[in-house]
């Protein structure tokens, strides 16, 4: 199973990733924490990434491209993965396209995960109080939700054209969400 996680951030997307680890016994493959631990490690890769993070900005095309094609090639990946936080462009889409086919592979579903703005700050805020995490702020979240609107949200279409889309309501509670994010992917 080789899937893609699309949805704002706060949408849920690295809950439901979590249960299809477990559902499908396959890797998570999170941009978001693959940077977040270079941060930690203080890398110069990571420091660089951080100073674009707190600004609410995307990390460059190149880093992130690299990242993405260096951990597709692990053994854990070969029966499949879940890409979260990645692609967040059309040209990352592009990129991982030219990737995926240079290795022989080829995507199952890509899940869009629709949510309420509104609802979505208020679980970051609540997300920022457990998870520490620098970017998780009312200024900075509501900068990532207009920069997912510009740049991310058209990956749909983009992914839509190609007949991968499968939508769910990432509002409804957990279980329900990954009812059918299941239903979706099994069908």
């Amino acid at each position: 199973m080789r899937l893609i996680l699309l949805g704002p951030p706060g949408a849920g997307k690295g809950t439901q990733a979590k249960i299809l680890i477990e559902a499908y016994g396959i890797p998570q493959l999170s941009t978001g924490d693959i940077l977040r631990s270079a941060i930690h490690d203080r890398t110069p890769l990571g420091l660089a990434a951080k100073e674009v993070m707190d600004r609410g900005d995307l990390v460059s095309n190149d880093i992130v491209n690299g990242i993405v094609s260096d951990r597709l090639d692990a053994v854990d990946c070969k029966s499949g993965f879940i890409l979260d936080g990645f692609p967040r462009t059309i040209g990352q889409a592009e990129a991982l396209d030219r990737m995926l086919a240079d290795k022989g592979i080829k995507l199952d579903a890509v899940i869009e995960m629709t949510a309420d703005a509104d609802t979505l700050v208020s679980r970051v805020i609540n997300r920022a109080k457990e998870s520490n995490r620098p970017d998780d702020n009312p200024e900075v979240i509501r900068k990532r939700l207009d920069v997912y609107k510009n740049d991310t949200a058209p990956l749909v279409d983009y992914y839509r054209q190609q007949g991968l889309v499968k939508t769910v309501d990432g509002m409804d509670p957990v279980e329900q969400v990954t009812a059918a994010i299941r239903a979706a992917i099994e069908a």
